[in-house]
């Protein structure tokens, strides 16, 4: 599904390049909570981004900005970690652990920091808590051109299909297709700056609509539960369809940042 980090990714960079306002970034940040805290993960980096720190009252978002900028961060990346697949993190560090637990994060390699939103208290609603880590040794970058995993998702969606079929497992439900589309949206509809192409939108809002197929493929009706080994034959031929839209909504984050950098840096 969407996720905060997208946003703070997108739009910290925009705000990064002089293509947004602090205030852009603020108001984009609310469709994902009311507030926005910002603590460090240890004391002294705390005292070199002048940020609070693990057991500080915590900032809002715009000293957060700011942090950012007095590190030299320029862009950010999107990971989107899973058991398995944790292409993006440094290691097995605090970071790590705490991006892998989330699903979600920001890097910001040229300022060596690591950004993981988690909501600090499960009663305190409309409250999301930004944790500022201190990166290690990352690995490069991958770079996965958007039409290579605008393609990618496509072809695992057939290929899904057809295992599916095949294993006599691909199965119907009346209202299905309902299911789907409420499940799509009910989920946060996160705004993006206006220089942002077309191409990544269509396919952060295709990679939603794939997610939500999944969800529905793997749920279960009531009284329709499968067998032990049709479940983890379901399982397996799911699994590259989840790993393409993770990488899929990585690759239109990137290019989002990439159009956004290059718009700022040409003017």
């Amino acid at each position: 599904m969407p996720c905060p980090s997208a946003t703070m990714v997108v739009w910290a960079s925009a705000w990064l390049h002089g293509a947004a306002a602090s205030d852009d970034v603020l108001d984009a940040l609310q469709v994902w909570a009311e507030a926005h805290e910002v603590r460090t993960a240890e004391d002294e980096l705390a005292s070199r981004l002048d940020l609070p720190g693990p057991e500080d009252s915590p900032a809002g978002p715009a000293l957060l900005l700011a942090a950012l900028r007095k590190a030299g961060a320029a862009r950010g990346e999107l990971v989107l970690p899973v058991a398995g697949d944790v292409r993006g993190l440094d290691g097995s560090t605090e970071f790590s652990r705490a991006a892998l637990h989330r699903g979600e994060a920001v890097v910001l390699a040229d300022a060596g920091l690591g950004l993981v939103p988690r909501q600090p208290d499960p009663a305190a609603e409309g409250i999301l808590r930004w944790t500022v880590f201190e990166l290690d040794d990352l690995p490069p970058a991958e770079h996965l051109p958007i039409g290579e995993a605008e393609h990618g998702m496509a072809s695992a969606m057939r290929e899904a299909a057809s295992t599916l079929t095949d294993l006599d497992i691909a199965k119907r439900r009346p209202g299905v297709r309902n299911e789907i589309a409420e499940t799509v949206s009910s989920r946060p509809n996160p705004s993006w700056p206006e220089d942002v192409p077309q191409r990544p939108l269509r396919i952060l809002q295709r990679a939603s609509e794939v997610e939500a197929i999944l969800w529905a493929a793997t749920d279960d009706a009531p009284g329709g539960a499968l067998s032990a080994s049709a479940t983890r034959a379901r399982t397996d031929a799911l699994r590259p369809l989840f790993d393409s839209v993770r990488a899929a909504r990585r690759s239109a984050i990137a290019e989002m940042v990439r159009v956004l950098a290059d718009r700022a840096e040409q003017h």
